[in-house]
């Protein structure tokens, strides 16, 4: 018989104060990130333009704003980017606050490995995304040709860059869903295999849909290592679970 807590048993208005508790908790650990960011926004801006730099080497480019307000903008930008990477670990871990009390003894085994997973790859996905980024620029720069000159608003770059950040870590997340459905029992490991053809086009489709920038070089670029994660998972369903 399934293990199931008192907690699990809650009424819907319980779970809907849990639901607001964990999301308060998490709002301040945005908050508090997002503080640290502002202090450090100007390390963050150089962060995030070397990309930039790296794309247009000759032309020894800067960022260019249009209104009074738009250096202000971009500093509340980069501080909430910042603010979001830090909270990142506190976000994933009000998650399994919120969602272990309907897990069974057995199923919360894996939460903690899974937390660390999650946090382990958006960083990698982080990592991969500010990567890719200088290349991706490069693929749409050379668009223009010699005929065309880039000059681009500090605030539509910015938006663009840290968009394809926090996709490329978004996206990374997927291999533990995947899993976790399979700790559940809802997927197995030999529904996966056979399902190759379908994953490949659903991650295909859906690189397309979120890339900010749309073009088959970062399509490449994400969906590539989201594939081999895919495969990675299947390893991962059929020894771990069958462990």
């Amino acid at each position: 018989m399934a293990d199931v807590t008192p907690e699990a048993t809650m009424s819907i208005g319980g779970h809907l104060v849990e639901l607001r508790a964990r999301l308060v908790k998490a709002s301040i650990a945005i908050l508090l990130g997002s503080i640290v960011g502002f202090i450090f926004h100007k390390s963050i801006l150089g962060w995030l333009v070397i990309p930039y730099e790296n794309a247009l080497p000759d032309l020894n480019p800067e960022l260019p704003f249009f209104r009074p307000t738009e250096a202000f903008s971009v500093a509340m930008r980069l501080s909430l980017f910042g603010g979001l990477l830090l909270a990142s670990p506190v976000i994933i871990y009000q998650i399994w606050r919120f969602v272990s009390p309907a897990l069974t003894k057995q199923e919360r085994r894996y939460i903690v490995p899974l937390s660390m997973v999650l946090a382990v790859l958006f960083a990698a996905g982080v990592a991969l995304g500010y990567w890719s980024l200088a290349r991706g620029l490069d693929f749409l720069f050379d668009f223009g040709g010699d005929s065309l000159q880039p000059l681009i608003q500090a605030e539509a770059y910015l938006s663009f860059a840290t968009r394809f950040i926090l996709v490329f870590g978004l996206a990374f997340e997927f291999p533990v869903f995947m899993f976790a459905a399979a700790a559940a029992g809802i997927v197995g490991s030999r529904t996966l295999r056979n399902n190759r053809r379908w994953a490949v086009t659903a991650i295909v489709v859906i690189g397309a849909i979120i890339t900010p920038s749309g073009d088959p070089l970062t399509l490449l670029l994400l969906s590539t290592p989201l594939y081999i994660l895919y495969e990675l998972t299947i390893l991962a369903v059929r020894f771990i679970l069958k462990k």
